[in-house]
């Protein structure tokens, strides 16, 4: 394996096209169609049976004639190669692919599968770093499959090391990931996307110029739209550009320690440790409405929306082992403009009851002459559950009419 013999051997780990491809799980007649995730529970198949056959059959929605302001969760490779992608509006997304098969999201099993590869992984490689549903960091430093290749080249073992990993991740899920490998977590992160799907990619610090420096500068990550547009303006628009550029131009631009880094970075040095273990500071839900909602018109919708927030923290909560003190709103109005709400109680809860209320007292607090186009709740100030005084107990339940008189009158 080219490239020096680097101290640390670090690999990301990155699901590939997650939402969806857990989807194809469950409708395997969807495989090579172009499909989106990101619609609301109207967008569920409806399912009859044949009467020539007696065979089940699906009739899928599509994105074609979608009107509301929902957003692509998720694309297929199929579905971006029309030019969908993530975060795309989904109107928009109808009129680039107005064919592609439009469904739900599904979160309780993307979090089952999330749990499986990782669970996967942990079996082979123990030290990782949890960054989000889909991706993860692995230390591969020592880590062999077996005792006769301890002693070989460290790239060639790591690269066994994560084919090892792919196929176990694909025992565990029937789902496929890229894997990239280097010297550190930027590049590894990197080389995560060079090749997908499906792919093992090794990046050395020789592979640099020639795999990382033609590549725009959003590709390292750290470097938002807001700082990839203002490197425009700066005629620099590759990591090669970056790489190039007078370290004095960045830090006077972006200031001392971005502007460093910048440079450091597009030439893929990166000292980041793998963090193995970090404590949550909150945990929220929350939910874009795909139209805006009103205080009065729609309060039996916004009732039921909010109480379920609430019920999906509190689970949350007890699935991570967490208790929280301050309880949060968020909501968002038709013109776009945000305010929060919190309130601290004096013991920390998991308790949906006793976060519904608190949300609740809330809401009290906020003018709802304005539609509503999000609703979130969060929970902070977060300690061990096991770390709780006494039980508290829970909030008698009000009834449904007086959950709409309290929460949205």
């Amino acid at each position: 394996m080219p490239g020096p013999i680097p101290e640390r051997l670090i690999a990301h780990l990155d699901m590939d096209a997650f939402y969806a491809s857990v989807e194809l799980l469950r409708y395997p007649e969807l495989r090579g169609v172009p499909l989106v995730v990101g619609g609301g529970q109207r967008h569920h198949p409806a399912e009859s049976v044949d009467p020539a056959t007696g065979q089940r059959v699906r009739e899928f929605a599509k994105l074609r004639g979608y009107e509301g302001r929902g957003v692509a969760t998720t694309a297929s490779y199929e579905a971006r190669k029309l030019g969908v992608h993530s975060a795309m509006a989904l109107m928009k997304a109808a009129k680039l692919a107005p064919d592609a098969v439009l469904l739900p999201t599904d979160f309780d099993a993307y979090r089952l599968y999330s749990g499986r590869f990782k669970a996967a992984v942990r079996a082979i490689a123990p030290d990782i770093e949890d960054r989000g549903i889909d991706e993860i960091y692995i230390d591969l430093t020592g880590v062999s499959i077996d005792s006769e290749a301890r002693d070989g080249d460290p790239w060639t073992r790591a690269c066994a090391v994560g084919s090892a990993i792919k196929q176990a991740v694909r025992d565990a899920t029937g789902l496929s990931c890229s894997i990239g490998i280097a010297a550190n977590k930027l590049l590894a992160k990197i080389a995560s996307d060079l090749d997908k799907p499906d792919a093992l990619t090794v990046l050395t610090a020789d592979d640099v110029p020639r795999r990382v420096w033609p590549l725009p500068t959003r590709k390292i990550n750290g470097i938002g739209p807001k700082s990839a547009a203002k490197l425009e303006g700066l005629d620099i628009h590759t990591v090669g550009d970056l790489a190039a550029a007078d370290p004095a131009l960045l830090v006077a631009n972006f200031g001392a320690n971005y502007g460093a880094w910048l440079h450091e970075a597009a030439h893929g040095r990166d000292e980041r440790p793998i963090v193995t273990y970090s404590e949550p500071k909150s945990l929220s839900r929350e939910t874009t409405f795909e139209r805006d909602l009103h205080a009065q018109a729609d309060r039996e919708a916004l009732s039921r929306i909010f109480t379920e927030l609430c019920r999906e923290v509190s689970e949350d909560l007890k699935r991570k082992g967490y208790a929280g003190r301050t309880i949060g709103l968020k909501l968002r109005f038709a013109n776009f403009k945000t305010l929060t709400r919190d309130q601290t109680l004096p013991e920390p809860t998991q308790d949906a009851q006793v976060i519904r209320r608190a949300a609740g007292e809330c809401l009290k607090r906020v003018p709802l002459e304005r539609r509503i186009r999000l609703l979130g709740v969060r929970v902070g100030s977060l300690s061990p559950a096991d770390t709780m005084g006494p039980h508290v107990p829970a909030v008698q339940e009000p009834s449904p009419a007086e959950a709409l008189r309290s929460l949205f009158d």
